[in-house]
């Protein structure tokens, strides 16, 4: 029998299978797809998931519409009620407004540089960062939601997430249980379903919100505990629960970063260089939808020997050192956005705002700036208490190494001003073609460089925009500011944009000369010159 149904353009659909036949083991013992067929003659396969006891679920979002044909494949050909089953989807276009759902999932743009929608509309990857957010520290629906509502209206697109097996904590620890308990059973014996149902609530939430989720696999240290096999079953699951959402994949946490009470350090972190290629190769050929993948790496651009050409886009980390993070965080940036071919470099981890008790809000705006004026392709916000989810009166606590991180409640981290700082940035921004945008530090004088991390940092288009970051600011007794290299023909209309309230003040047109001095700030500390062609909307003060 034939069956049809019925789903939307970019908007994952969901069906069951039931086996009449019982497997004492199912998770292990089969494993079932479902092979799609688009209007065009392309075909997908679908991994399906194990829903418990003798049930497999199947997710799809269909890219395109018109009627698709499937039928599914299992392991067992023998069972009749999981093999061999067919029928037709007929998808209409989604009509909502949900950017996600109506430009469809992310890809790497044609030319390298940034991250785009699969219909060619770029994507501004402002990101922040909830480590440990499946857990029930940060209770559901209510403390989800509200955090969710309050990132959007900041203006972030996209939440750093991992899949039960966190950061900072040994295996099976109660820290990062959700409500119904750890992802896997003991000893990792197959994976529990309702831990999965439970945080399918969140993962869906965070769609429904327009929020793009970065679901990292595992901190790349539960590699050696799960071992290779385990580690292909959870991210199959992963992606069989996923990948029918808008999702970019990271394959694990500092990928190859040992345990921190590892033996012998350089073994293991071979080990895992080695093993999470691996399955990064597997991730990448069951993936019907292609998603891109990265991994989060450490302070250092990895080396082709370790799988570099797995991953789609780069996701860096460049320390937690405050201002002393700003010259690592400047070079990685340089050297990776300047790569031939280009490929996506994003700051992933930087200088959470009050971590060590500090890298307080002035930070957070310089990390922000320079990654965006060097050619990053997003930037992640992160904020100490929100990673780890402290509670008011019931912090975290240790880490495996026996220190604290801090015991901030994610309550009050949430409202550190970096964050609305970060958002206000991306706003400005995306007032102009920010994906064409190209570091342009010849635009300035005097200019940041590698004798001074704290000068000016500059990019834009050529005859189009100019944004200039300036760490000091223009002071009455400084060295004087010169913008250079003016196209004579072009009338620029110039403004000071503060990064701190996003308050603009008119500085006038600028045109008729090549250089041109800045004039002092109305205040004495970071500012963001805009030089936008003339002619331009009147600048007003930014508020939401």
């Amino acid at each position: 029998m034939t069956v049809h149904r019925y789903g939307i353009q970019n908007c994952a659909t969901e069906w069951g299978y039931c086996s009449g036949q019982v497997y004492a083991d199912p998770f292990n013992e089969i494993e079932l797809d479902v092979v799609f067929t688009d209007p065009q003659g392309s075909q997908w396969r679908v991994p399906a998931y194990w829903a418990g006891a003798n049930e497999w679920r199947v997710r799809f979002a269909p890219r395109s519409t018109g009627q698709y044909s499937y039928r599914s494949e299992c392991t067992d050909a023998s069972n009749a009620d999981l093999h061999g089953q067919t029928g037709t989807l007929q998808v209409e276009p989604y009509t909502g407004d949900n950017p996600l759902l109506r430009h469809g999932a992310l890809r790497v743009s044609a030319d390298g540089h940034n991250l785009e929608h699969i219909d060619g509309t770029p994507f501004f990857w402002l990101g922040d960062t909830w480590w440990m957010g499946l857990c029930n520290r940060l209770r559901w629906p209510d403390e989800f939601q509200m955090l969710a509502a309050d990132r959007v209206a900041k203006g972030f697109t996209l939440i750093q997430i991992v899949a039960g097996l966190y950061p900072d904590m040994p295996a099976y620890d109660p820290r990062g249980y959700n409500e119904a308990g750890h992802p896997w059973e003991a000893e990792y014996a197959r994976i529990r379903p309702e831990y999965f149902d439970a945080a399918d609530l969140r993962m869906a939430w965070l769609v429904h919100s327009g929020l793009v989720p970065l679901l990292v696999g595992c901190w790349g240290y539960h590699l050696p505990w799960l071992g290779i096999k385990k580690a292909k079953q959870h991210w199959r699951n992963l992606i069989a629960r996923y990948g029918a959402y808008p999702v970019l994949w990271c394959l694990a946490g500092e990928w190859d970063m040992p345990y921190y009470l590892a033996e012998d350090k350089k073994a293991a972190q071979a080990a895992q260089q080695r093993d999470w290629v691996e399955i990064g190769k597997y991730v990448a050929s069951i993936d019907p939808y292609h998603h891109p993948m990265t991994v989060h790496q450490g302070t250092r651009p990895q080396e082709p020997t370790t799988g570099e050409t797995l991953f789609d886009f780069q996701h860096l980390q460049t320390g937690h050192g405050g201002f002393d993070s700003i010259p690592n965080t400047v070079n990685v940036l340089r050297a990776e956005s300047s790569r031939e071919p280009a490929k996506p470099a994003v700051e992933g981890e930087v200088t959470y705002e009050g971590i060590l008790e500090g890298s307080r809000q002035e930070v957070q705006r310089m990390a922000f700036w320079t990654v965006m004026l060097c050619g990053g392709a997003g930037y992640t916000y992160g904020a100490n208490g929100i990673w780890q989810l402290n509670r008011e009166g019931r912090p975290y606590g240790p880490s495996p190494h026996g220190a604290s991180w801090g015991d901030t409640p994610w309550t009050e981290a949430y409202r550190l001003p970096g964050s609305t700082a970060v958002g206000l940035g991306a706003k400005l921004l995306r007032r102009n073609a920010w994906w064409q945008f190209r570091p342009h530090q010849e635009w300035v004088e005097p200019a940041a460089s590698t004798e001074n991390y704290y000068l000016a940092y500059a990019a834009g288009i050529p005859g189009e925009v100019r944004v200039i970051y300036l760490p000091k600011g223009v002071t009455p007794w400084g060295k004087p500011t010169l913008v250079v290299g003016l196209e004579p023909e072009i009338n620029y209309h110039a403004y000071y944009f503060d990064p701190q309230n996003g308050d603009e003040y008119d500085l006038g047109n600028v045109s008729g000369s090549e250089r041109w001095q800045v004039p002092i700030n109305p205040v004495m500390k970071d500012w963001v010159l805009v030089l936008e062609k003339a002619p331009v909307r009147a600048p007003q003060p930014y508020r939401d």
